[in-house]
């Protein structure tokens, strides 16, 4: 190539991390201004991440979970949108609206192409000297371990969280014992349903430790194993006590299906299927013959556990962006000026701004971490949000300022994300039966206006 034929920045593609419903909507915006996408997927299908939780029933309706400018790239293809009322499963929305939008996008997504490290063209992250004029270039691993770079006029990182759960430790890391004993713990809700997944835990006595709706959902799938399964037994584990919003809102809880699913493990507990363990923070995991033994970091031992798992949230990936320069809260991880809208110390289910380029601009200028990853370990994020976040950024990189700091995201007053799990009858979702978990994330509850402090509990 000549140097006359090299493409200026403005010509070269944005590159997109992830071909979840947030980078595939980033996608779908980028084409809407006339700007060229490149989604980079590390697994081998859309939604990679989305299918691992494929059992789980989403709390938000279909209605909540597609975007607008996705949809009018569907459309000419003879996509058929979903009945906007049903809860979709994570296996649903890969299948019928994830999938079918990478296919619309065609070779602008690239799978199995691992992400393993973003910098600016000829500067590492010390170097100031014509820093934002740079190109960034996105080295990547194909699924035959060659490696790639390719040049690009902005990154927009969309890979979420699912791939770094929180540890068994309590203060962060994992607790001693907790690899090598890693044949016995998971980190994902079980899926009952699968025959091999189901005799793994029944007649077993399995430790359940998180507090979250994932482990609601959780305890609530192994009291129903449990009237099945004679010896079917969880222990619930708390890094706190149990108090009047451990279990949620219950009845009063705006979110019916959210309520039930406290109200589920509360019934799980009461009828004996879990017993609770509280104030237990773990330090160490020894082995006892074929069993696990819990310590706290108080002493405590806890009656050897055939199984645990371990539903203690989320955290981002920053390895792969140690040569950018990120603007990040030192508690959540998330941007400075996006982390105190949603910092679980103060909001559990309160209200955030809907927000866009502002609240995710970094130092690095044209780098954003958005969906689930833009919240680093903060539990809550709404899909409706990231889709607001990906419009404003698209705007902001074409120039459309004005666009990129309108608010064009109108929520209802509590909005959900992720799954909900319990209910495989859509209606149930409102008559409030059942109950869920949201695989990646719980619940949150969003407005316009300040951000309102909550004491109690999701």
């Amino acid at each position: 190539m000549s140097i006359n034929s090299v493409p200026t920045t403005d010509q070269l593609p944005v590159v997109v991390i992830g071909a979840g419903p947030i980078g595939l909507a980033t996608a779908a915006r980028l084409i809407e201004r006339g700007l060229e996408p490149l989604v980079l997927e590390a697994g081998a299908s859309a939604g990679t991440a989305v299918r691992d939780w494929a059992h789980v029933r989403l709390f938000s309706p279909w209605s909540e979970v597609t975007d607008p400018a996705a949809e009018k790239l569907l459309a000419p293809t003879g996509w058929v949108r979903p009945d906007g009322a049903a809860y979709p499963t994570g296996g649903d929305w890969a299948e019928r609206y994830l999938q079918p939008l990478a296919d619309a996008l065609g070779d602008k997504v690239r799978y199995d192409a691992t992400v393993t490290g973003v910098a600016r063209t000829g500067r590492d992250r010390i170097v100031d000297s014509g820093r934002d004029e740079q190109p960034f270039t996105v080295h990547i691993r194909t699924a035959d371990g060659s490696e790639e770079r390719i040049t690009a006029r902005a990154v927009i990182d969309a890979s979420g969280t699912w791939s770094t759960p929180g540890p068994l430790g309590a203060n962060g890391l994992p607790a001693l014992g907790e690899r090598t004993a890693a044949d016995r713990i998971s980190y994902r809700v079980p899926d009952l349903g699968d025959p091999a997944v189901r005799a793994r835990y029944a007649g077993r006595r399995t430790a359940v430790v998180g507090s979250g709706a994932s482990a609601f959902t959780a305890l609530a799938h192994l009291a129903d194993l449990a009237k099945e399964e004679d010896g079917t037994h969880a222990v619930w584990i708390l890094r706190r006590g149990i108090t009047g919003s451990t279990f949620g809102g219950g009845e009063t809880d705006q979110l019916p299906a959210r309520g039930a699913l406290g109200l589920r493990a509360k019934a799980a507990v009461e009828a004996g299927h879990a017993g609770a363990v509280t104030g237990f923070r773990t330090q160490a995991v020894e082995r006892d013959g074929d069993r696990l033994v819990l310590i706290a970091e108080d002493g405590r031992r806890l009656d050897p556990v055939d199984e645990v798992i371990v539903l203690t949230g989320f955290r981002p990936d920053l390895s792969f962006l140690s040569e950018i320069r990120l603007g990040l809260d030192e508690r959540l991880q998330a941007p400075t000026a996006l982390a105190p809208l949603i910092d679980p110390n103060v909001h559990s289910c309160g209200t955030v701004y809907p927000h866009g380029v502002t609240e995710l601009s970094h130092p690095e200028q044209d780098v954003y971490l958005v969906g689930m990853k833009s919240y680093g370990r903060a539990p809550t994020f709404l899909a409706m949000t990231g889709y607001e976040q990906v419009r404003s950024i698209t705007a902001a990189i074409a120039g459309d300022r004005e666009a990129a700091e309108r608010v064009e995201l109108t929520l209802p007053e509590t909005g959900v994300c992720g799954g909900a799990g319990l209910f495989d009858d859509p209606d149930a979702a409102q008559t409030g039966e059942g109950g869920g978990c949201c695989a990646a994330p719980a619940t949150l509850q969003i407005g316009i206006g300040a951000p309102a402090v909550s004491s109690g509990g999701c």
